[in-house]
């Protein structure tokens, strides 16, 4: 019998190595990426006192209404100069990126790059 390969479970499996040798502090915090199949979410995460900074995701509903026709890598643009925006706001500019195992590719790189050009350096 075939078996299909689990790609979630792998991609986990990838993410638990890249948590064990990064970590977001308080200098300098963790901005952290899901993908589904329709939505892509982000926050910045202090791990040392395991507080969330700031978030934004295609769901919020601002946020929805703006990027309602636009394609899944320029909502992640989208998204990600949002949440640069309100990082810079609560005093964030610098920040470790935490893929979660995706490939540095699409809509990640997408969402990067939006960060990027809000001002948040990685």
């Amino acid at each position: 019998m075939i078996t299909k390969i689990d790609k979630n479970s792998e991609r986990i499996k990838r993410h638990k190595r890249i948590r064990n040798k990064i970590s977001g502090t308080t200098e300098r915090p963790r901005l952290s990426v899901f993908r589904s199949t329709n939505h892509i979410y982000a926050q910045i995460i202090d791990d040392v006192k395991g507080v969330t900074l700031a978030a934004c995701s295609t769901v919020e509903k601002a946020v929805a209404d703006a990027v309602k026709e636009m394609s899944k890598s320029d909502a992640a643009k989208y998204v990600g100069a949002e949440l640069g925006r309100r990082a810079i706001e609560k005093g964030v500019n610098t920040v470790v990126f935490d893929r979660s195992g995706y490939l540095y590719m699409g809509r990640v790189e997408a969402l990067a790059d939006g960060a990027r050009e809000a001002g948040l350096q990685f």
